[in-house]
């Protein structure tokens, strides 16, 4: 019987045969010049100036975390988080001393909550936003990005659930200081293990590629290496070990950046696939909750809705080889690391909803919309719907 994953690998036999023919024919198997091929289409794909290819898209995060501090890009070390989003959007900021705030998600498509979020502002004056496009979609970026000018603090992106999602050409990842995208088994594309950040700003890029490896200059472009060297005085025979960052190793190798280079050629194809599958679900299930959207194109990681009766219809559809998971991580502020940390925040209310009636349902590359009205029907059957304020 036909089991309906919540994600597939969308690594082929000629992606397979590519890996092999690299490995037969390269001696140097490590970071080299094929990350850096991989870096450059990937930002041609989402027009952006620079990317920085490491080995997960929580590295990723990571990374853009410690970049922040060590370029000196906030007025403070106030983070707000969204609190509907992913442990290790999460974790870095608090295992480098931020002081976190989460922030309610809205009820329309589970972005951010921008009057929780210009609460938080007039009371806490943060440094810093970190925005998730949750399961393909997007935030309310025209008003955010005037609460950014209002409150003056830098937005980061965790794009790693919306790769390819775009509004008028313009794609998210693509509207903030920087953003990470994730290559995971599952998501949009694969390098088996795999993530970038991508980001406008020079010096932020070239920081973040000394981080990236140690925190030596090596990877830097000239003129930021030899700035760094005169500042500090090092000379020719100190300066490949020279570590001018507290830094990481948290590179790829040009294995995967090769995978990349054939997997960037599918993303178009798999997001207009995914969007598909969204409105033909939303079709379906139409009188359930569903995420709202104003994107003319939605890579959708997930068809996400509310049940009242969650637990049977996970038990249910399991009996029918159907995946189903709760809606990313739920309401982060309920999960232990957390709590173990903090009290628990009680006025994130529709976050505490997410966390309690979540569910997502299939979407990827691999189904049709014969497995969709499987689905859907066998969802139909036990599912009792319920909508925010019930």
């Amino acid at each position: 019987m036909k089991i309906y994953k919540l994600a597939e690998n969308t690594i082929d036999d000629k992606d397979y045969e590519t890996l092999i023919n690299f490995l037969k024919n390269r001696k140097y198997l490590n970071q080299s010049k094929i990350t850096k091929v991989f870096e450059q289409k990937f930002s041609d794909f989402l027009s952006s100036k620079l990317s920085i290819f490491v080995n997960s898209g929580s590295s990723a995060n990571l990374l853009i975390a410690q970049t922040l501090l060590e370029g000196n890009y906030l007025k403070n070390k106030v983070a707000i988080l969204p609190a509907v989003s992913w442990s290790t959007t999460v974790s870095p900021y608090l295992q480098l001393g931020y002081k976190i705030m989460l922030c309610d998600c809205n009820k329309e498509n589970l972005g951010i909550d921008t009057v929780h979020l210009e609460k938080i502002c007039k009371k806490y004056n943060p440094g810093v936003l970190i925005l998730v496009n949750v399961l393909g979609h997007s935030n309310d970026y025209e008003r955010i990005l005037f609460l950014k000018k209002k409150y003056k603090f830098q937005i980061i992106e965790d794009n790693c659930e919306s790769l390819g999602s775009s509004n008028k050409s313009k794609k998210l990842g693509t509207l903030g200081l920087a953003s990470s995208h994730s290559f995971y088994f599952g998501h949009h594309i694969s390098t088996i293990e795999g993530g970038m950040v991508s980001t406008d700003d020079r010096k932020f890029y070239n920081i973040s590629l000394a981080i990236r490896s140690h925190g030596w200059a090596r990877d830097m472009e000239k003129i930021f290496r030899k700035k760094l060297e005169k500042k500090y005085k090092v000379d020719e025979f100190e300066s490949l070990y020279t570590f001018y960052y507290s830094g990481l190793n948290v590179r790829s190798t040009d294995l995967n950046a090769t995978l990349g280079i054939k997997q960037l050629k599918k993303i178009s194809k798999i997001s207009k696939i995914r969007h598909r599958n969204f409105y033909y679900y939303k079709k379906k299930l139409n009188e359930y909750w569903f995420q709202k959207s104003n994107l003319d194109l939605v890579s959708s990681f997930g068809y996400a809705t509310f049940v009242k009766n969650r637990l049977e219809v996970y038990k249910y559809l399991k009996s029918k080889k159907i995946q189903s998971r709760p809606l990313i991580c739920g309401n982060m502020g309920q999960q232990p690391f957390w709590k173990k940390k903090f009290v628990n925040q009680k006025k994130l209310s529709n976050a505490k909803f997410v966390h309690k009636y979540g569910l997502y349902l299939p979407n990827h590359a691999n189904i049709n919309q014969f497995d969709i009205d499987y689905i859907s029907k066998c969802f139909k059957s036990v599912a009792k719907p319920i909508f925010f304020n019930n």
